[in-house]
C-alpha cells in the first residue's frame, strides 16, 4: 500500500507502527447542521478505515467534537440559548447524518469540554519548556521557538507572516504566536486554570485529545485540505514541542473540498447544502458513489447531474445483487478474481476509489451477462457484496409478493415492509397495466408506466414478472 503524505508531498509506502493503526480525524464544530463538505470528509475516512480493516489491520479511530468555540458562542448568543444546548443539539444532528450515510462510528468521540484537565496539562508543559507564555489571562505559543514550523504547509515563516494567522492582541510577543488558552470575556463559558478563567484554543484541543487517546505518535491524521494551515501546522508544533517526540504523525492525509460554483462549500460562506437536504432527494448510496467517484485529494464540484448518475449506479448494483443464480452454483462459473485484484490494486494506490468503483461496476456487468447466459455467478456475487461493503454501500431491496407482480421497495436501512403499507392506487395501477399488457394494449400500458414514474415508481419487466421499484420522488 502507498499513501500520499501531505508532509512529504509524495506517495509513501504505508508502514504503521504496529498491526493496530492509530487514526485521528478532525471532527465537527456543532453549531449548525452538517453539510456535503462534511459528508465528503467523513465518507472518505470511513472508507479508508474499512479498507485498512479489510487488509488485516486493526484500527483505533478517534474523532473529536469541538463543542466550545467562537462560532458556537456567537450562534448561541444570537439564538438566546446556552452554548452547551446548541452544541448538544447539533452533535445529535451530526450523528443522525453519519448514521444515515452508513458511516461507521469512531471508537472514541472526545469532546473538548470534557478534556480540560489534559488540555491544561499540555499547555502547562509547553510553558515549562519555554514554548508558551501567559499574557493578559491568555496563553500563547511561541512560533519562532519551533524551527520546524511551516513544514506541513511547506511555507516559510515570512510567507505565513503575511497571512491571516499574523493577527492578535497587543499582549502577544510576536504576531505569529497563536492562542493556547483564551481569557474569558463577559458572558462567555469559562473554566478555571492556572492563568485565570478562560477556555482552550481550537488547535490545542486536538493535540491534547490525540495524545491522550492515541499516544505520542499517530499513524494517520486526517481532515480537509483547509485544515493544513494553520490548524494542523499548529498541532504539529504543539505536540512535538510538548512530547519531544518526532514525528507527531507518520502520514498526513487531507481530502479535497466540495465546491458549489467556484467557492468551497462552508457554513461561514453560507453556500451550503446540508446532508439532510441532500438525503431528501438522493439515497445514501448515491451520495457515497458521487463522492467516491472523485479521488479523495481532488476538489469535488457539487452537481445534481452527478448525483443523478450516482443514483442510477446505485440502482444498477442493487439490481444485480437482487438477482438469483438459477444454476444453484452448478456448472461453469464466473471468475471474479480479476475484478477483486483490480479493486485492491486501486485502493492500494492511495485509496483510488474511482478505479475501485470502476472494478465494482465492471463486476456487476459481468454478473448480469453471466446470469443471462446461464453461467453461475453465486461466488462472484459474494465478491461483489464484499467489495461493496468496503465502500460502505448497503442499499437493500425488500421483495414482497402482490397478486400480479413482485414489488421491490428500495430501502436505505434494514426496514420491514408489508403489503398493507402499499398505497392502494399503486397496486391498482400495476394490476391495470398487467391486464393491458396481457391484452397486448401496449400504448395504454405505457401510459400507466409513465404515470407511475411520475409517482416515483419504476417498473422493470422480466421474463418471470414485473419488478416494481418504489423510490422517494425527487424534488
Amino acid at each position: 500500500m502507498k499513501v500520499y503524505n501531505t508532509l512529504s508531498g509524495q506517495k509513501e509506502e504505508f508502514a504503521p507502527q504496529s498491526d493496530e493503526v492509530k487514526m485521528y480525524v478532525c471532527g465537527v464544530t456543532p453549531y449548525d447542521d452538517a453539510h456535503i463538505g462534511h459528508a465528503m470528509s467523513y465518507i472518505v475516512f470511513d472508507v479508508i478505515k474499512r479498507y485498512l480493516q479489510f487488509r488485516g489491520y486493526k484500527v483505533k479511530y478517534v474523532q473529536n467534537v469541538t463543542d466550545i468555540d467562537d462560532k458556537i458562542i456567537d450562534r448561541a448568543g444570537k439564538l438566546g440559548i446556552p452554548p452547551t444546548e446548541l452544541a448538544e443539539k447539533y452533535t445529535i444532528s451530526y450523528f443522525e447524518d453519519m448514521d444515515a450515510l452508513n458511516i461507521e462510528r469512531a471508537d472514541i468521540y472526545p469532546r473538548a469540554t470534557e478534556e480540560i484537565p489534559k488540555i491544561v496539562e499540555v499547555i502547562q508543559g509547553l510553558i515549562d519548556k519555554g514554548y508558551a507564555y501567559p499574557a493578559g489571562g491568555s496563553v500563547y505559543f511561541r512560533v519562532r521557538n519551533d524551527p520546524d514550523y511551516g513544514k506541513l504547509a511547506h511555507r516559510s515563516l515570512d510567507s505565513m507572516m503575511a497571512g491571516e494567522c499574523a493577527v492578535g492582541g497587543e499582549e502577544k510577543e510576536d504576531p505569529m504566536d497563536f492562542a493556547l488558552w483564551k481569557a474569558s470575556k463577559p458572558g462567555e463559558p469559562y473554566w478555571e486554570s492556572p492563568w485565570g478563567k478562560g477556555r482552550p484554543g481550537w488547535h490545542i484541543e486536538c493535540s491534547a485529545m490525540s495524545l491522550k487517546y492515541l499516544g505520542d505518535t499517530l499513524d494517520i491524521h486526517g481532515g480537509g485540505q483547509d485544515l493544513v494551515f494553520p490548524h494542523h501546522e499548529n498541532e504539529i508544533a504543539q505536540s512535538e514541542s510538548f512530547t519531544g517526540v518526532k514525528p507527531f504523525v507518520k502520514y498526513w492525509l487531507h481530502n479535497g473540498l466540495v465546491q458549489l460554483g467556484e467557492d468551497k462549500m462552508s457554513k461561514s460562506l453560507g453556500n451550503l447544502i446540508t446532508i439532510k437536504q441532500a438525503l431528501e432527494k438522493y439515497s445514501p448510496d448515491a451520495m457515497r458513489i458521487f463522492i467516491l467517484s472523485s479521488h479523495y485529494r481532488s476538489p469535488l464540484k457539487y452537481s445534481e447531474e452527478g448525483l443523478e448518475a450516482a443514483e442510477r449506479g446505485a440502482e444498477r448494483i442493487a439490481r444485480v445483487i437482487s438477482r438469483d443464480d438459477p444454476t444453484g452454483g452448478v456448472g461453469e462459473a464466473l471468475n471474479a478474481e480479476p475484478y477483486q485484484k483490480q479493486f485492491i490494486e486501486a485502493m492500494d494506490d492511495d485509496f483510488n476509489t474511482p478505479q475501485a468503483l470502476a472494478a465494482l461496476f465492471d463486476l456487476a456487468r459481468e454478473i448480469n451477462q453471466a446470469a443471462d447466459s446461464g453461467i453461475s455467478f453465486q461466488d462472484a456475487k459474494g465478491v461483489l457484496l464484499s467489495l461493496r461493503a468496503i465502500l460502505g454501500l448497503r442499499r437493500r431491496d425488500v421483495v414482497i409478493e402482490v397478486p400480479t407482480a413482485r414489488l421491490t421497495i428500495t430501502t436505505y436501512a434494514p426496514t420491514v415492509v408489508t403489503e398493507a403499507q402499499l398505497p392502494p392506487e399503486i397496486k391498482s395501477l400495476v394490476e391495470e397495466r398487467e391486464r393491458l399488457r396481457k391484452a397486448k394494449k401496449w400504448q395504454e400500458a405505457d401510459k400507466i408506466r409513465a404515470k407511475l414514474d411520475e409517482m416515483g415508481i419504476i417498473l422493470e419487466d422480466t421474463p418471470e414478472s414485473t419488478i416494481i421499484r418504489w423510490k422517494r420522488k425527487r424534488q
